[in-house]
């Protein structure tokens, strides 16, 4: 028994030495005193970020819940939805006794709040103050149908399109008009994770395929971008003129981290800068969003944070 426990560990080791080392790249100055979270405030896991109009900061996050399967049946009971000023100030909280297990959180172009529950399979649309608009979906039913989603993750708009990455079980980026009708469905991903657009493309975070999938505004593709080292992106946000910041939350040897990779337009990366917290699994970057002031925040669920670093900002790693 001994033996064979040696030359296991033995086995485990060399594994170890033949695996890729972790990629080191330029790390971001992150503003360590942003936001500000109240004592009172149960704030964890958080799964995403977007920026209004008014330069608001949403972020989504699970108040103490941790992703853990089968999701419980009741809801979160603290508030999961945080707006803050951009000096870091919590102006709002709302969302208590809402959500299960949320997800995505996207603006679209009237400053309506659209959220994504994987646990409850549905998705949401509600007024800046946290008014229930709209519910899509069935709560609790999975099926990728009309009428139904397979855990949906992430939102994004064009025009009078409502464009959902459904995401976990099901395989599709599903389309609703801003009433909630269903439009139509396409695309083959193995997790549609995030979405973003600009005048020109769609790009589909397909995650555990390792790549950026992009197509044009009919849904036809016609590019993908392998990620680096095989690594797997979670978020995106369109800078613009087809400009793309991504953020992948695991590597290639699937450890997890927070990368940030900024695409040019031709797909290639124009920089990439590490967001994560020191130490082995630290954190998950999950989401990214970009301000018009060029300011960047980056969700780290392992992490339970949210950070703000400015784009363009960086620094050499030791």
């Amino acid at each position: 028994m001994h033996r064979r426990l040696t030359a296991s560990a033995m086995l485990l080791a060399l594994a170890a030495c033949n695996a890729p080392q972790r990629e080191q790249v330029p790390s971001a100055t992150i503003d360590a005193d942003w936001p500000t979270i109240p004592e009172d405030a149960v704030f964890g896991q958080v799964s995403a970020v977007e920026v209004d109009s008014h330069g608001h900061i949403f972020v989504l996050h699970r108040a103490g819940r941790v992703w853990e399967e089968p999701f419980p049946a009741d809801p979160i009971a603290q508030p999961t939805v945080f707006m803050f000023a951009p000096d870091g100030t919590l102006l709002a909280r709302w969302g208590a006794g809402q959500f299960v297990m949320p997800h995505g959180l996207s603006v679209d172009a009237d400053d309506a709040i659209w959220i994504t529950d994987v646990g409850r399979e549905q998705v949401f649309r509600f007024s800046h103050d946290g008014e229930e608009q709209l519910v899509i979906g069935e709560r609790g039913v999975t099926a990728q149908d009309a009428a139904h989603f397979g855990r949906p993750a992430d939102v994004a708009f064009i025009d009078d399109r409502v464009l959902v990455a459904d995401g976990y079980v099901n395989t599709r980026v599903a389309e609703f008009d801003p009433a909630g009708a269903f439009l139509r469905d396409w695309g083959n991903f193995s997790t549609a994770h995030g979405i973003a657009v600009d005048d020109q493309r769609i790009f589909v975070a397909d995650r555990e395929n390792a790549q950026i999938q992009v197509f044009d505004l009919d849904g036809n593709q016609v590019e993908t971008r392998k990620s680096p080292n095989g690594s797997h992106t979670y978020g995106l946000a369109s800078l613009g003129g087809g400009w793309l910041a991504a953020v992948e939350g695991r590597d290639g040897a699937d450890r997890f981290g927070a990368i940030v990779r900024i695409y040019r337009p031709d797909g290639t990366i124009e920089r990439s800068l590490d967001v994560g917290l020191a130490g082995k699994d630290a954190s998950l970057g999950h989401d990214i969003a970009v301000g018009p002031d060029g300011m960047a925040y980056v969700t780290d669920v392992y992490g339970d944070r949210v950070i703000r670093f400015e784009l363009t900002g960086g620094k050499d790693s030791e």
